[in-house]
């Protein structure tokens, strides 16, 4: 079974200073139909305006990845974390007992593109923690590599639920098959460029959930960036 959810029927919200499509129900966009799909709650498809950004606010009882497309993002947080996440980067906190944080974009005169993901942990209550490495183009170069797993696989980041994380960069020179394991829910999310995923075209923005599928055949006319999401069907 393969699901097509179109880019162009995601939410959207302007703020001036921040540009948001949200791939699931999220603030003031409510569809019950998009709810997230098992563990995934949240896909936000942000650019932030320069000198834009979040204020100081609170999370609890989430993993959040932020993954940064261009530009670069300053980060601040009550566990005393302070960095810039660049193009490339993959960030993640627990938030667990709670946190608080901001976010704002440090360029005088550049936007930053950037996917803020959250996913449902395993339990409830955790001591909060923070992650961030970096992936170079290199590494996501024709390939679906590992960024985040729950078991933190190959120096990966560790996530708090039963779900892996996969980044890849294709240029029209590539083709990726990646055998699809049974009893999973792949979440495949075009970030950037035009892809054909089993013989579907997608552009950015567009996503397409896959079950009981044996094959994933990735390939570009151009260039594409991409995550893709393996799941558990059973919210653990």
């Amino acid at each position: 079974m393969i699901q097509l959810n179109k880019g162009t029927d995601r939410g959207h919200a302007d703020h001036g200073w921040l540009e948001s499509w949200h791939s699931f129900s999220f603030a003031d966009y409510y569809d019950p139909k998009k709810m997230g799909v098992a563990s995934l709650r949240v896909i936000n498809d942000d650019r932030i305006a320069a000198q834009g950004g979040f204020p100081t606010h609170p999370h609890r009882d989430m993993e959040i990845v932020t993954y940064v497309l261009s530009g670069a993002l300053a980060h601040r947080d009550s566990m005393g974390n302070g960095s810039i996440i660049q193009a490339g980067d993959v960030q993640k906190m627990s938030a667990g007992t709670g946190i608080r944080h901001s976010e704002f974009n440090p360029s005088q005169d550049t936007p930053v593109h950037l996917l803020q993901i959250w996913i449902q942990p395993n339990q409830s209550g955790i001591t909060p923690s923070y992650a961030q490495k970096s992936y170079t183009r290199q590494d996501k170069k024709g390939r679906l590599c590992l960024i985040a797993s729950p078991d933190a696989d190959g120096d990966t980041i560790l996530l708090q639920q039963d779900a892996r994380l996969y980044a890849a960069i294709l240029t029209a020179e590539d083709r990726i098959e990646h055998p699809l394991p049974a009893n999973r829910i792949i979440y495949l999310h075009v970030a950037t460029g035009e892809l054909t995923a089993n013989q579907l075209t997608l552009t950015a923005g567009d996503a397409i959930i896959l079950q009981d599928e044996a094959m994933l055949t990735l390939s570009t006319p151009s260039e594409a960036e991409i995550l893709l999401f393996e799941l558990n069907p059973r919210i653990s």
